[in-house]
């Protein structure tokens, strides 16, 4: 076993790359290292001297981390990640978690599914306080002051560690009385005849695109109620006003109830990344934080909770 790197005299070196990386300026890297900008600069151009590589590309007010540097910074914080994880299971081990968890969750997929799951976490962890955050937006959890936050979608925030729950399936349903009245839908382009309910809050919005295999299709949805709050289309859904798109997880009980009805079974639509749990790469877990991960991992393993 090589132990060398435990006594690395390059630590900070590391440490200076790192929090360039996360930060994206020498000034926010110094910061938060709790050194003036020119030092941090100095100790970055040393590392890139030693490697033989340039891992930024500078501007007067940015930093860009090359392609060597974002390879780099991938393999040194899943060591870093590893290292701080062993030291804080073995405090955990210890003694007792304890200490205050803030938490930023989406707002719907909050309320109906985590929201409640959060007492059987205190349960288990009785000397931990969870305050947390219900949003439709996204949060930045660092400039607030969050510890971790539950991402759904695509991630483009390399400050933040991020562990993926699950994928994100997005499915088309609707009440039996609307597909009675109005007929099922046999191909993509037949939703075209249909009243849709459409979610304003994604990027991809106004259009829908539907995979089936290596097949894809995109419309353009019409209907008649359009809102950036997933929970009041999926009360139209229910009250049989049209067909809705979203994510599995906001169906999966009233498709188990019978309420709702899967329309298009072969077709998905974008998958819109993944549900994630992210915290900031630049804090050291604290052990409420780490004992949150272990319990919601488990919680969605081998499937996520709304799995039907």
């Amino acid at each position: 076993m090589n132990l060398d790197v435990l006594s690395n005299p390059h630590s900070d070196e590391i440490a200076a790359f790192l929090a360039v990386a996360a930060q994206g300026s020498f000034v926010a890297a110094g910061r938060l290292l709790q050194r003036h900008p020119t030092i941090v600069s100095k100790r970055l151009a040393a590392m890139e001297k030693r490697l033989g590589v340039r891992l930024v590309e500078r501007s007067t007010r940015h930093v860009r981390i090359t392609e060597a540097g974002l390879q780099l910074e991938q393999r040194l914080r899943a060591a870093v990640e590893l290292m701080n994880e062993a030291q804080q299971q073995a405090v955990q081990g210890a003694s007792e978690v304890r200490g205050t968890l803030r938490l930023a969750l989406p707002a719907a997929m909050g309320r109906l599914w985590l929201g409640p799951m959060l007492p059987e976490f205190l349960k288990a962890h009785p000397h931990v306080s969870v305050v947390a955050d219900y949003s439709e937006g996204l949060v930045d959890i660092i400039e607030q002051g969050f510890d971790a936050a539950i991402r759904i979608g695509e991630l483009d925030d390399n400050r933040l560690i991020a562990k993926k729950l699950s994928d994100h399936r997005r499915i088309l349903c609707a009440s039996p009385a609307y597909i009675e009245a109005h007929g099922m839908p046999q191909t993509p382009q037949d939703l075209l005849q249909h009243n849709c309910l459409r979610f304003s809050g994604l990027a991809s919005f106004p259009l829908w695109r539907l995979h089936r295999g290596d097949e894809l299709q995109t419309i353009t949805p019409r209907g008649n109620l359009t809102a950036s709050d997933s929970e009041s289309l999926l009360a139209a859904a229910r009250a049989d006003a049209g067909i809705l798109g979203a994510g599995d997880w906001l169906m999966s009980r009233d498709l188990a109830a019978g309420r709702l009805i899967r329309v298009l079974p072969d077709w998905q639509l974008d998958s819109a990344g993944g549900v994630y749990l992210v915290r900031p790469s630049s804090r050291f877990p604290a052990a409420a934080v780490v004992a949150f991960k272990e319990w919601i991992e488990a919680k969605f393993d081998p499937a996520p909770p709304w799995a039907v």
